[in-house]
């Protein structure tokens, strides 16, 4: 059935204007990003059918082939959905780094949402001014951590161009284990013992996990 033969309380536009965006479910909300449906099926019975197939923190994470590859789903509106995502993100992300930086639960805060669901490990470096205000966050490597990927100079390098007084290293582990392996904890301590010789300080290195993270500084590891 269109969604124009529906009732007015059950199409999705109608009632967001009628009762605001938070009285949606997530199926209707999916199918505002959507907009129009397929031959078969209206735009909420394909938001349906994919949110049955891929949870919301699933589908915040799919590569634009796989939510290609999804019945009804072509080029135009896989994009909006990774857009969407996207933008969800980059808002997280902004919001939770405007004060300064007082706890590891800070970095976590801003920066879990974008590392936690990811597929490959992905490394980063957070530089901190003097009054602990994030300046700049780095892609270091994507990838397995191990040195030949983790170059300190890679690491220190925003850290010169920008002023920075200190480096926060924060990377994820796709398992959803947030417990440092023996290459973290070795990485950690070469790359710090390059900070000390250049005089910027690196004051943690935080792992985050899918419910979890670990703080080297808060576990007495730096």
């Amino acid at each position: 059935m269109p969604v124009k033969n529906l009732s007015s309380e059950e199409q999705p536009r109608e009632k967001l204007v009628k009762f605001g965006a938070k009285n949606l479910s997530n199926v209707e909300l999916l199918a505002m990003v959507l907009r129009v449906g397929d031959r078969k099926n209206n735009v909420v019975e394909v938001s349906r059918k994919i949110l049955n197939k891929f949870d919301l923190k699933e589908l915040s994470r799919v590569s634009f082939n796989q939510i290609k590859g999804f019945k009804g789903i072509k080029t135009a509106k896989a994009c909006q959905i990774i857009a969407c995502f996207e933008l969800a993100r980059r808002l997280a992300s902004y919001q939770e780094c405007k004060g300064a930086v007082l706890s590891s639960g800070d970095i976590v805060k801003a920066f879990k949402s974008e590392l936690s669901y990811l597929k490959k490990e992905v490394f980063l470096g957070v530089y901190l001014n003097a009054r602990n205000y994030i300046i700049r966050k780095e892609e270091i490597s994507v990838g397995t951590l191990d040195m030949s990927l983790v170059n300190p100079r890679e690491v220190f390098g925003p850290a010169l161009t920008d002023g920075a007084k200190s480096v926060i290293l924060v990377h994820n582990h796709p398992s959803g284990d947030a417990m440092p392996s023996e290459a973290d904890l070795r990485i950690t301590k070469q790359i710090k013992r390059a900070g000390d010789l250049l005089g910027i300080s690196v004051v943690d290195h935080i792992i985050i996990g899918s419910e979890d993270y670990i703080s080297f500084h808060d576990k007495d590891l730096m």
